[in-house]
């Protein structure tokens, strides 16, 4: 079963962050999308409010997570993004349902 984690991100308003924090996202995916057992690491802007981002990681299993997790670029994606934000990250963890067609 696919799990899934999503990450919610509200940039702070400073002039400067929406482009760093959209860059750093972008970045991130790129390396991300390459890690063992990763099926994708996409990166999104809200339509209506370009503050808002959200970050859906999908992994073939719970445990690939680990993965990502020991890839060196994870050290320093906190310390770039967190200073962007408003808030604190808001993330979830989900499996995908079967679907059947």
């Amino acid at each position: 079963m696919v799990y899934t984690i999503t990450v919610h991100l509200y940039c702070n308003d400073a002039p400067e962050s929406i482009p760093r924090l959209k860059a750093k996202l972008v970045e991130a995916a790129g390396v991300y999308r390459k890690d063992h057992e990763t099926l994708d690491w996409l990166v999104m802007q809200d339509v209506k409010d370009p503050r808002a981002f959200t970050i859906v990681e999908r992994f073939e299993t719970e445990e690939s997570q680990k993965y990502h997790l020991e890839n060196p670029y994870w050290k320093t994606f906190d310390p770039a993004v967190l200073p962007l934000l408003d808030r604190p990250m808001d993330l979830r963890r989900h499996e995908e349902m079967e679907v059947m067609i």
